[in-house]
């Protein structure tokens, strides 16, 4: 009895701590990339070459004072930092990282299901603050969540054809070959744009829009349930573009040496995140019109033609009728 609540107890603490790890970690990097590509040093201060700062300004955050609002929500105010990290973390279940703590048979589904939750978190958070900036941002945040969660839904679909399954596993058995980013290119980039569109990510930070927003729904957090926010936004980089890695980069399971699996998968989904820094830092932000054009008037059409042909390209080879 004992041994198996410890079982219970250590197995999820065995991936939660790496991922806080990481997703600390990231935000040095990110500061240290963006600060080397603006000529300036980044943190250099707190430990040798700022390696100590995301521990500081963790320890900084969670020893405030929580601010709330008089006016606000109680619980549902402390409730949605909470539903957001909780939502992020859960999310890691179901990844091949060689081994998932979840075996499901509809991993991609699960995935999709509960990153369409943290919407919730979002309006809830604005909503619950009863201010006005704040709901104006978790408005504009939710159509830009929604609408791009439909061109990854669209994708997930393109991909799911080729594999002919709904399993993570799937796609490392089909990628053994030859990386599925090699014959569906269009797919890979209009996937990669729209997570960093459905992360909230520059150029499409439009929710955090802080010139218009002054940081959109989460202005009236601050402490520790800020830090929450902050630690599920960047838990979801990394959790993209390592589930980008297993549909496109061929993260190819090697039975006998797990942990070449996990540096593979490991090294490639660091890759795609710098990218998402190099963006960050590159490009100005859009306008709100232009991200909205660019899912509804362009990936959509794009992505559903793509369903099409994918569909009548076996039964035309087959020399049958198409089936619609």
């Amino acid at each position: 009895m004992i041994s198996t609540l410890i079982t219970h107890l250590i197995n999820p603490l065995a991936y939660i701590v790496p991922i806080l790890l990481a997703v600390a970690f990231l935000t040095l990097i990110e500061r240290k990339v963006i600060g080397y590509m603006q000529l300036r040093k980044g943190p250099n201060i707190v430990g040798p070459y700022g390696l100590l700062q995301p521990i500081a300004d963790g320890v900084k955050l969670f020893i405030k004072e929580p601010v709330r609002p008089a006016t606000s929500s109680p619980i549902l105010f402390i409730v949605t930092p909470m539903l957001a990290l909780t939502l992020a973390l859960v999310l890691w279940a179901p990844m091949p990282l060689p081994h998932p703590v979840l075996d499901l048979n509809l991993g991609i589904l699960f995935i999709l299901a509960l990153s369409s939750l943290t919407v919730y978190s979002i309006l809830g958070s604005g909503w619950a603050s009863n201010s006005k900036y704040a709901l104006i941002g978790a408005l504009r945040a939710v159509a830009q969540t929604i609408s791009y969660e439909v061109s990854l839904g669209l994708i997930l679909l393109n991909t799911i054809i080729f594999t002919g399954g709904f399993t993570l596993q799937t796609f490392s058995t089909t990628q053994e070959a030859t990386w599925l980013i090699l014959p569906a290119l269009p797919l890979a980039a209009m996937w990669y744009i729209s997570t960093l569109a459905e992360t909230n990510r520059a150029p499409f930070d439009l929710t955090e829009g802080e010139s218009e927003l002054v940081s959109g729904f989460n202005v009236e957090y601050a402490g520790g349930p800020f830090a929450l926010f902050f630690l599920a936004e960047y838990s979801n980089i990394l959790l993209m573009n390592t589930l980008s890695t297993v549909l496109f980069l061929g993260a190819s399971f090697i039975p006998l040496l797990p942990a070449v699996t996990s540096i593979n998968i490991m090294l490639k989904a660091a890759l795609l995140s710098m990218v998402f820094l190099w963006v960050r830092s590159s490009y100005p932000r859009f306008r709100y019109d232009q991200l909205m054009h660019l899912i509804w008037k362009n990936f959509l059409p794009l992505t559903l033609s793509l369903i099409l042909w994918h569909l009548s390209l076996p039964l035309a080879l087959a020399g049958l009728p198409p089936q619609f």
